[in-house]
Parts: C-alpha cells; structure tokens; sequence
C-alpha cells in the first residue's frame, strides 16, 4: 500500500514515515518545509535503508496536489501538514484558520476526485476543551478551545465528520494526541522547533545542551501533587505506531472513529525536569514564574478504547522519553542547522 504523508517530514510525521516503511508499506511524502527540514528525508533513509518519495509542495496547492495523485498510485493520506504553535495561533489566527482549514479541504477534495477514501487525522486533546472532567473519553462532547490552534483541530474534525456522512465510502480515523515527546533511539530523527521552543521536552533539552539558560516553570500553585501541571506525555515512536494501527483500521472501517493516543497516566513539570536530570545525569536550571494563560492544572487520556479496538498501547517509558529526547539533543544540539 502506498500512503501519503501531508506534513511528513515533520516531528510527529517523520517518526510516522519510519514506522511505517518499516511495516512495509510505501511511503509518500508532502511538504512544503515551511517548520521542518529536507535532511529529514535523508535521515529517514538512513534508518530505515529506503528512501521515501518526496515532493516539496503546498498541500493548499490543488494543482500540485492533484499532479501527486496523478504520478502516485495513493491509497491512504495521514494528515500532519499544518501550522501548530499554541501561541503563535492567538498572535495569527487568520494564517492559522487559512492554512489548517485550506490544506484539509483541498485534500479532501482531491482524494475524492482520485477515488482514495482512508483518512486518517492528526488531532488534538485541545479539542475536549476545559469543560470535560479527567481523564478525557472519546465519548465526552468537545468543549470550548482556548485559542486558534485548538479551533482548527475542533473545526477539522467537523468537516471530517461532515464528508464522511456526504460520502459513504470514506472512513476516518481521528487520533487525539495528548503530549508527544523522544525521538527515534537513533538520535537521527526529533524535535526541531524553529526559535522559543513551546513545548515543554524540547526547551528542557536545549537547556541541557547550553543553548538556554533555564527553565521557566509557569506556576507551582496548581492543585496538583507538586504544584505543578500535569500532562499525560508518550513516547512519539509510540504514537507513530499508532497511526500504523490506525491504518490497518481504517482499511477495514467506514464512517468516523475517534481514538485518545495516550498513556493514561499524567506526569507534572517538575517529575519531567527530575526524570530528565535522573534518566541523563545532566543539571537542568529552572525557576518558577507565573502561571500561563489557558493552562489547565491537569488532563490525561482514558486509553482504552485504543487497546481494545486498535491493538495500540504506550509501551515506552518515562525515561525511554528523557533518554531518547536528550540523545537526540545532544547529537543535534542546532536540530537539523548545521
């Protein structure tokens, strides 16, 4: 089976590419590079021996889109393309809601003009919003996003819903990720974020390796064990091995599936700073600042139904995370800059 990857050389799309050269489907990438890099390519090659197809466009661009689908015998997409910085998102919301909503339409519109109907979409938690008790289930009703970003995801997962009714031959599987850190064992493959990172692995990681001072921690007065938020954080070859499931799935579904990619078990700030500085006997500096604007204390995944119905369970550990991510960093302390 051939699948395209929208958004492939990126974090989460990469690690996706290698899991599923590795199971032996054939791999297309899309990408117009706008946060991510060519060497990943490379990189890919060198871990898994095969070098994906590449195409360096704008998903938003129907006429390069369509020109793919043409020269690619496409069975499956898995959608990452899309801009993702939380921040980023309230400073502009117009790029935001053209971007994530254009590239999702376009590409819906011409997979249903190549006859391709398995979908597979890269979502969010954000999407449960602050109103949902924890942890999250797949059955509770979305909630109200704090910013742009999470809107998109909300939005996208509408017009899935809604072409998935129009279209009854189109099966789509929504995968809610919750807090996606690590790299590959290789050190090969990771987290590049362009500039502040705003996530919290990543700035650790550079803190680690010299490129930042310290850490700022947002609040220690949460109602929380240590004051400090907690998140439900997974390994990203876990996840990637998630959307190996979700294909296999889909191949075999009609309509809308909705999945939490998870462990189900929240770690705070503060276990992730010890866990890291435990796992790679490095020093992380931190001070505690104030809390951030739309920070929930703390939210996780009911994991469930992904085990039973996917076959699909975290396996990797919290120090498999700080390990990988810190060998990543520290091989690639300017990410993929020479």
């Amino acid at each position: 089976m051939s699948i395209l990857l929208t958004g492939g050389t990126g974090f989460i799309g990469s690690h996706t590419a290698v899991e599923l050269i590795e199971s032996g489907y054939d791999v297309i990438i899309a990408d117009n590079l706008s946060n991510s890099s060519a060497s990943v390519i490379d990189r890919i090659e060198q871990i898994t021996g095969i070098r994906p197809v590449f195409y360096k466009i704008d998903v938003s661009d129907k006429a390069a889109l369509q020109n793919l689908f043409a020269e690619q015998d496409i069975d499956a997409v898995i959608h990452f393309a899309g801009f993702k910085a939380v921040g980023e998102s309230v400073e502009k919301p117009l790029e935001y809601y053209r971007n994530n909503l254009d590239t999702t339409l376009t590409l819906l519109e011409v997979m249903e003009q190549f006859d391709v109907h398995q979908f597979v979409f890269s979502s969010s938690a954000t999407v449960y919003g602050s109103e949902n008790p924890y942890p999250y289930t797949e059955t509770m009703k979305k909630g109200s996003c704090s910013n742009p970003y999470g809107w998109t995801k909300s939005m996208i997962e509408q017009i899935l819903g809604d072409a998935a009714v129009a279209n009854s031959n189109l099966s789509v599987v929504l995968l809610r990720y919750f807090n996606p850190i690590g790299a590959h064992e290789s050190g090969l493959i990771g987290e590049d974020p362009q500039g502040i990172p705003n996530n919290l692995m990543p700035f650790i990681s550079q803190v680690a390796v010299g490129k930042r001072p310290k850490l700022t921690i947002f609040g220690d007065d949460y109602d929380t064990p240590d004051g400090t938020c907690r998140r439900d954080y997974l390994h990203v070859v876990d996840l990637a091995d998630a959307h190996v499931k979700a294909l296999e799935y889909a191949s075999e579904h009609k309509g809308v599936e909705i999945f939490n990619i998870g462990t189900g078990t929240p770690y705070s700030v503060l276990e992730i700073v010890h866990a890291f500085e435990k796992s790679n006997s490095v020093a992380v500096p931190y001070e505690i600042g104030a809390r951030r604007d739309g920070d929930l204390p703390e939210f996780w995944a009911d994991a469930e139904k992904a085990k039973t119905m996917l076959g699909w369970e975290a396996k990797r550990s919290l120090e498999d995370m700080c390990r990988d991510s810190w060998n990543w960093q520290k091989k690639n302390p300017n990410g993929y800059r020479e």
